[in-house]
């Protein structure tokens, strides 16, 4: 599928910009480590259900000295309601020992540092540094995949190279909300089974709605409806 023009590009942010002028993060926090927690937290699971879980495991567990503290068996039975949790707590207890070990149990507002910390990849540190260090990052979530690549800012499968190609084209300082409105656009108009393109602010530039519309179009002039 064809990207969208620089012109147009502009004009997707803006009017995803007045449609969502309120979106942010979804995942309750109130500092850097508890962010990272609950992001590891989030993948296959909604972010309803990791708010629920968190906000009684951040009561337990008050920072990186707790969990380093505990077993990954224990972690489990307080993370069951989310999915693999088998190996996030895992992963969990083996980062807060890390972030004891290297960062004086600091969480670093460092991309490169934060992938190496087990269970962390390249989307959970783009959240943080977003989020909880103002650090100009897009995160590439699978709402954020399908709703760019549908629309025409992006042209992969890879959310590497999805992600590349939308800073690329986006300015550097939308990158950040840019995520939290594909995020909210993706659940709120552009969903995975039935997009709601009637309803859509930005079909006159989404190559989807192009090519689905003309599909449309030329169906009924061969028939003659």
């Amino acid at each position: 599928m064809a990207l969208l023009s620089k012109r147009d590009t502009a004009q997707v942010m803006e009017k995803l910009q007045r449609r969502y002028p309120d979106a942010k993060c979804a995942l309750n926090f109130s500092n850097p480590f508890e962010l990272l927690i609950a992001t590891m937290l989030s993948a296959q699971c909604t972010d309803v259900r990791v708010n629920m879980v968190t906000e009684r495991l951040f009561q337990k567990y008050r920072g990186p000295a707790d969990f380093a503290a505990a077993t990954p068996e224990q972690v489990q039975e307080d993370i069951r309601e989310v999915g693999l949790f088998r190996s996030k707590a895992q992963n969990i207890v083996a980062t807060c020992r890390l972030l004891l070990e290297r960062y004086d149990g600091e969480v670093p507002a460092d991309r490169e540092k934060l992938v190496e910390l087990p269970g962390v990849g390249r989307k959970t540190a783009n959240v943080v540094l977003s989020n909880a260090f103002g650090i100009p990052a897009l995160a590439v979530d699978t709402h954020v995949l399908r709703v760019s690549n549908r629309i025409g800012l992006a042209n992969s499968d890879s959310p590497d190279e999805t992600e590349r190609q939308i800073c690329r084209r986006v300015p550097k300082s939308q990158w950040s909300q840019a995520h939290h409105w594909l995020i909210h656009h993706g659940r709120q108009i552009c969903s995975a089974r039935k997009p709601k393109c009637e309803a859509c602010p930005i079909q006159e530039h989404c190559q989807y709605f192009r090519k689905t519309f003309t599909k449309s179009l030329n169906a009924k002039e061969s028939t003659g409806s």
